[in-house]
């Protein structure tokens, strides 16, 4: 197969007979240059299939109208709906994003971070992957003055706009309710406690167990990647315990669907035997049977914080204006998988 050439600005100046200074000109609408000109260079343009150096373009303007947009996973309803909202209101702003997954990756983390940055976004909005202990190259991002946004997962230390719910509250609520319905041994499969969120989960799940008395063991929190698998493998764990638990508060609802699938293939009542509660609200939870608990986290509203953050930033030039530090109230959405009164 042969390789054609990428056409360029001095290939459509060849053919027009001017120069590239006065073709680039016309394709930026230069108000010096006549309208024959722009009508004969947007044709010729056309004919040849050019195609504008965005990176090029943005390194002269200092603007390239992107911002990327950093998830952990994209067949997440949660982190899905928070994309659509920002790109909704973002495209209204004459922006486009650049959607990366970190897969739970540090490495990659980093690695779609050095290709946004090559590509001279505007702006990252981001939510860490599990993996991420180190934040250097968040820092990076900062040291470069570009707008950094983060939301659901984020730290403190970076002193930067953070979107979110109030983990800990999340985590009252669902012991209470837990308690409410008769549990009196509770587990957590938790995310990991280095990311701030799940340390601030599982801080609320201690103080909460001691509130209304009841015992806090090790060996029932289990931390994890939140995954299908993990559910899986961490609830059959549970239940070699010399004392199973009577309900599981789950920090997600993949993580949930795999602990229940457990729980139906050992024949074990959900919720009578063991309630469950999961975190998200994923659109799965309240399809299968019996249908999951769990806590709305208000996607589409942090969506739209992040997004407007983000916009904040740019008027303001990323100056040092007061951060924004937006919590979120939780909700508990109860459904089959906990109530049994």
């Amino acid at each position: 197969m042969i390789n054609k050439k990428k056409t360029t600005i001095k290939d459509i100046a060849n053919v027009l007979g001017i120069t590239p200074s006065a073709v680039s000109k016309a394709l930026n609408n230069h108000p010096r240059i006549s309208e024959k000109t722009k009508t004969d260079v947007l044709q010729v343009a056309k004919n040849l299939n050019y195609q504008p150096n965005r990176l090029a373009s943005a390194l002269r303007k200092g603007k390239s109208n992107l911002v990327g947009v950093i998830i952990p996973r994209a067949n997440s309803h949660f982190f899905s709906s928070i994309i659509q909202k920002i790109e909704d209101l973002l495209n209204k702003e004459g922006y486009n994003i650049i959607i990366t997954q970190s897969n739970e990756s540090y490495e990659k983390e980093c690695r779609s971070i050095d290709a946004l940055l090559y590509t001279q976004v505007d702006g990252i909005i981001a939510s860490m992957a599990n993996e991420t202990v180190k934040l250097d190259y968040y820092e990076k991002i900062k040291s470069k003055g570009i707008p950094l946004i983060l939301f659901d997962r984020g730290e403190n230390d970076l002193n930067v706009d953070y979107i979110g719910i109030d983990d800990y509250q999340s985590s009252q609520i669902v012991i209470e309710h837990l308690v409410n319905q008769g549990c009196k041994r509770i587990a957590h499969i938790a995310g990991f406690s280095h990311t701030r969120i799940y340390k601030n989960r599982i801080r609320g799940y201690r103080d909460a167990l001691k509130k209304f008395g009841l015992p806090i063991e090790d060996d029932l929190i289990v931390e994890s990647n939140l995954r299908i698998e993990d559910g899986r493998r961490i609830m059959k764990q549970l239940l070699k315990l010399q004392n199973i638990p009577d309900g599981v508060y789950i920090s997600g609802d993949y993580t949930a669907l795999g602990a229940l699938q457990v729980l139906q293939e050992e024949n074990i009542n959900v919720p009578n035997d063991i309630a469950l509660v999961g975190f998200s609200n994923e659109s799965f939870s309240s399809l299968v049977t019996p249908s999951i608990s769990t806590i709305e986290q208000h996607s589409e509203k942090i969506g739209e914080l992040a997004a407007n953050a983000f916009l904040h930033r740019i008027a303001t030039k990323n100056e040092n204006v007061s951060l924004n530090k937006m919590i979120l109230q939780a909700e508990l959405i109860i459904r089959n998988s906990s109530k049994r009164k």
